[in-house]
């Protein structure tokens, strides 16, 4: 701040005449909230469900042991921010062992992860989705599902690094070797998303490879996971295929997908008559993906379209395509004809009821998966830490497991959290320092006073430390 002709900023204090440093507090640690959240994956019955789902028999050196205590290791670390296997050392440092039982060290964690085969992490899917499901149930965690949710596929690619990583290979990123993730997304019109499933591909797999297989997983993830009303399946281009479609058909679900430009989608458009077109004005600007430029004014119309005409009658799918047109800003002629000279035209095809501009607005929230892909690379993924392809696949396991329970445990602490981002939800409620005090059979977590987000968190503790409702 600057004002009467002095600067003031932040600065060390001057009450000491020097500072020193000492590493000599046995009672500290740095990620109080973990303590709620091993309490919420306890009460959901995740260990029992590993260690019934997981049966890793036949590794050396025992590395299957114990599968319940090694995969909460990994849940925990990747919880409180561990983007490595190195990193979940953080669970043993100070006095972690006070609060937490059975923490696995880095190494054996990696022995554990090395184990696996396609099989075994088929299992730890299992385990994901009942997981998930048990969360759904127990927690707010998906509100307004029983009315409308979304179901949102899309896929990735994590770059690696070295010659011996499984799978790895140049595809899509020129130059750059990567593992290509599938993934899919369940959420609402009032709640952020979370992991329906995870599986992890080679570098060069086309992004629709076992697109449909898999989204039929992730509807029936849904289902038992509370999305006992509408359910619309939203992803872009690269899944707009008879079988994708047919499989969300085949489950009860609509579909909402960008079909990109071919000849029997752009003489649909064409045949739009001139005065169908409703102007709209978007109050957030978006980018358009052709040109990477803001958008917030647009045209919108709709036409019944028959996808996939040409295929056998089982796979044609009746709907409608909704159309979204901006004005080119420097029309140019490209041999597509006057149509195509003034107008970008982005073509959704949908199934679903809702009226047009709702149908419209709907899809676009498909960017929500971005930004769940955005924070997996900024955590648990931004590295895939084994030269195993399987060992890989579990990690990326976890990782949705762990977001799947961060979020619960924001859900559980207040509308706000409920909301945030998980960078915000980590600040606020996980990466908590706090100082254990043990009496008796008692443990008390000393937290810093006037920290902003007491009320959540004692929401959190209240409601994952007084007993679960009884069955009536």
């Amino acid at each position: 701040m600057t004002g009467l002709g002095c600067t003031r900023e932040m600065q060390s204090s001057h009450a000491a005449a020097k500072i020193d440093i000492a590493f000599d507090d046995p009672n500290l640690i740095a990620d109080a909230g973990l303590v709620p959240v091993v309490a919420l994956a306890e009460r959901v019955g995740l260990p029992g469900l590993v260690t019934d789902r997981v049966k890793i028999t036949d590794a050396a050196n025992s590395g299957g042991a114990n599968a319940a205590a090694k995969v909460m290791s990994l849940l925990a670390g990747m919880v409180a921010g561990a983007d490595s296997i190195a990193d979940t050392d953080r669970l043993r440092l100070a006095a972690m062992e006070v609060a937490f039982g059975e923490v696995r060290a880095p190494s054996t964690l990696g022995t554990f992860l090395r184990s696996f085969t396609h099989g075994h992490v088929r299992q730890l899917h299992s385990v994901h989705r009942q997981v998930l499901a048990e969360l759904a149930a127990t927690t707010p965690l998906l509100p307004g599902a029983d009315v409308l949710a979304f179901v949102d596929v899309d896929s990735t690619h994590r770059q690696v690094y070295g010659y011996s990583k499984q799978g790895a290979a140049v595809g899509r990123l020129k130059g750059i070797k990567t593992l290509h993730p599938l993934l899919a997304t369940i959420s609402t019109p009032i709640a952020r998303p979370v992991i329906a499933g995870i599986r992890l591909r080679k570098g060069k797999s086309a992004d629709v490879r076992g697109a449909a297989p898999f989204l039929a997983e992730a509807l029936a993830t849904a289902r038992d996971a509370g999305c006992t009303g509408a359910v619309v399946v939203r992803a872009d281009s690269k899944f707009y295929t008879a079988d994708f479609v047919a499989t969300a058909a085949r489950a009860g679900a609509y579909v909402s997908i960008t079909t990109g430009s071919n000849p029997s989608v752009n003489a649909a458009i064409a045949a739009i008559d001139a005065d169908a077109w409703t102007p709209i004005h978007y109050p957030d600007a978006f980018t358009d993906p052709d040109t990477g430029e803001l958008v917030s004014d647009a045209e919108v119309a709709e036409i019944d379209y028959v996808a996939f005409a040409g295929k056998p009658k089982r796979l044609r799918a009746p709907g409608r395509l909704i159309v979204r047109r901006v004005k080119r800003l420097n029309p140019t002629t490209d041999g597509q004809g006057e149509l195509f000279d003034t107008w970008r035209h982005h073509a959704v095809f949908t199934t679903s009821p809702y009226q047009m501009l709702q149908a419209e607005t709907q899809h676009r929230g498909h960017a929500v998966v971005e930004q769940l892909i955005a924070d997996a690379k900024a955590s648990a993924l931004a590295h895939l830490p084994s030269a195993s392809f399987a060992a890989n696949a579990a990690w990326a396991t976890c990782w949705a497991i762990a977001h799947n329970l961060t979020r619960a445990t924001a859900a559980l602490a207040s509308p706000f959290h409920a909301r945030a981002t998980t960078p915000t939800i980590r600040a606020h409620l996980i990466n908590i320092p706090a100082r254990l005090a043990r009496s008796a059979r008692r443990i008390t977590l000393h937290l810093p006073e006037r920290w902003p987000w007491q009320t959540p968190f004692e929401n959190l503790h209240a409601a994952l430390h007084r007993p679960p409702p009884t069955a009536s």
